[in-house]
C-alpha cells in the first residue's frame, strides 16, 4: 500500500512535466484542432524525422511518458474506478480495490438506492448526488 502512493505521488509529478501532445499542423487547420493525436507518417515530414528548429518545441508519444504499470489507469485516490448501473453490480466488487461512479443515465430514485447500498458495503462513491 505503501508502494502504491509512492507510485501514484511518482505519476502525478510525470504528469506535470508531461507535454501536450498536439497533432501535426493542428495550428492550421481547424479540422485538426480536435484533441487526438495522429502519429505523423509523412516521409518527408519533418515532426516524424525530429528535426530541430521549429519542430524541436514538438514531442512525438514515446513509451517513456507513460505511468508506473503499477498505478495506470487507477483514480488519484487509488482506487479502481468502476462504472455503476444498478445494484446488483456492487456485489461483484471489492470495497477495498475499487470505487465507485453513478452512471449518468441513472434517475435519481435507483441511484439513491445505490448510493446506500453502497455505503452500507463501505464503497468510495465518486460523484455523490445525495449528502
Amino acid at each position: 500500500m505503501i508502494a502504491l502512493k509512492r507510485l501514484l505521488r511518482v505519476r502525478f509529478r510525470q504528469k506535470k512535466k508531461k507535454p501536450e501532445f498536439r497533432r501535426h499542423c493542428w495550428d492550421r487547420k481547424l479540422k485538426l484542432r480536435e484533441e487526438s493525436w495522429r502519429r505523423p507518417r509523412g516521409i518527408d515530414n519533418k515532426l516524424r524525422l525530429q528535426y530541430g528548429g521549429k519542430w524541436s518545441g514538438r514531442v512525438l508519444v514515446k513509451v517513456g511518458f507513460r505511468a508506473p504499470k503499477a498505478v495506470r489507469y487507477l483514480h488519484p485516490s487509488g482506487y479502481e474506478d468502476v462504472l455503476v448501473y444498478n445494484v446488483k453490480d456492487l456485489e461483484k466488487l471489492d470495497p477495498k480495490r475499487h470505487a465507485v461512479r453513478v452512471a449518468s443515465c441513472v434517475g435519481m430514485k435507483k441511484r439513491i438506492e445505490i448510493e446506500m447500498k453502497a455505503s452500507e458495503l463501505g464503497f468510495k462513491i465518486l460523484n455523490p448526488k445525495v449528502r
